[in-house]
């Protein structure tokens, strides 16, 4: 009997609980005998290759020479390797194959001009007792009469060459199946959806000050604004709500990122260009959101959308704008909300500069809020 399995050898090689070595595996990979050869050929050149460097396999034009994976020089002393895929096992039907396959191997070697020095056959089974016999016999009277040393790599001997450290990513491309990866629960941020913006709230939001400061900067349309400043008020309110302590921090932080994002980028454009309605800088500062998104909003439940949404709140709270008098445009703009009266703002459970869980009013966690 013979085991597909393998122990864990002392050398590093395979540790216990790799799946064993099974060569029906070219069958089923390559959909039937035929191209079970080609699949196992090209598996032992990979091995031989990579336990002896500067292997190479030889293409059929219209003959190999007798050779399939070869180590030396055609001009020289060469190792040849002959693959057959008798498999499930090598009989006495078998016997002559192998023994035009040699010939070939060192007629070819004389027609040439290259010394065949060595020549092993690889087989993916073992031998049955009488074929065993005549290949030693075999085996013994070809070394003598031609002065070539012949080997023979069976089931036993490949299991041992892939089990080899070296061997190892020969041995996983074919003969370990894909692994199943444990699943994991998406983080809140992942699943965000960005919500449809309601036509009241499309309407409404017309007058809303951060629309008016991309109408002045010369912005046709604002739709996809009105949405992402729709979602950011969503996930604040739902943030501030909750009271988690890393989501109200996370929002804190990525309110002034997003400001500061801003900051730089308005400046750089008021010193580049003399048009104050300062085209581009719209979608730069978007631009450069989208792509810090996974860093200042890890810890955010929102996607993209959400946090270009924050910094329409940050417009809309006063503090920034798309021209250069994007101040005078908040000053002439008709503020209809009312302010949160400190004393009777409702409190948070964590105060986000000392991270401590003393509680403070809503109106401090983050400068949006502060205005709302």
């Amino acid at each position: 009997m013979h085991s597909g399995g393998t122990g864990a050898p002392a050398d590093g090689g395979v540790v216990s609980g790799e799946p064993p070595i099974n060569f029906a595996a070219h069958q089923v990979r390559a959909g039937g005998m035929q191209g079970a050869r080609e699949d196992f050929e090209n598996m032992l050149s990979l091995l031989v290759r990579a336990t002896r460097p500067g292997a190479r396999m030889i293409a059929a034009n219209p003959g190999d020479w007798g050779i399939d994976v070869l180590v030396g020089d055609l001009g020289g002393l060469v190792a040849i390797w002959q693959s057959k895929y008798f498999f499930p096992l090598v009989k006495e039907s078998h016997q002559q194959e192998i023994r035009d396959s040699f010939k070939s191997a060192r007629t070819n070697a004389e027609k040439h001009g290259y010394k065949l020095n060595q020549w092993i056959l690889c087989v993916p089974s073992s031998m049955d007792p009488p074929t065993a016999s005549w290949w030693d016999s075999w085996k013994k009277r070809e070394q003598q009469k031609y002065k070539v040393q012949i080997e023979l790599w069976d089931e036993t001997e490949l299991r041992t060459q892939l089990i080899s450290p070296d061997a190892d990513h020969v041995r996983r491309h074919y003969y370990e199946s894909p692994r199943v990866q444990p699943s994991v629960r998406p983080t809140p941020a992942e699943t965000a959806v960005a919500q449809l913006l309601p036509p009241d709230e499309d309407e409404k939001l017309e007058s809303a000050l951060f629309v008016r400061q991309l109408r002045e900067a010369g912005h046709a349309e604002v739709t996809a604004a009105k949405r992402e400043f729709f979602n950011a008020e969503l996930m604040a309110r739902e943030v501030v709500d909750k009271g988690v302590p890393w989501e109200v921090a996370a929002l804190t932080t990525a309110d002034a990122t997003v400001h500061s994002v801003w900051e730089n980028r308005f400046n750089d454009a008021c010193q580049a260009q003399d048009d104050p309605k300062l085209p581009g800088l719209h979608t730069t500062v978007m631009t450069d959101i989208r792509t810090q998104h996974n860093t200042f909003a890890s810890g955010l439940p929102g996607g993209v959308v959400h946090s270009c949404g924050l910094m329409h709140r940050v417009v809309d709270d006063r503090r920034a704008g798309w021209v250069k008098h994007w101040r005078q445009v908040a000053d002439e703009a008709v503020d209809t909300k009312e302010l949160p009266d400190p004393q009777t703002a409702e409190v948070a459970p964590i105060d986000i500069a000392r991270g401590e869980t003393d509680e403070v009013p809503v109106a401090q966690l983050t400068a949006v809020e502060a205005d709302r």
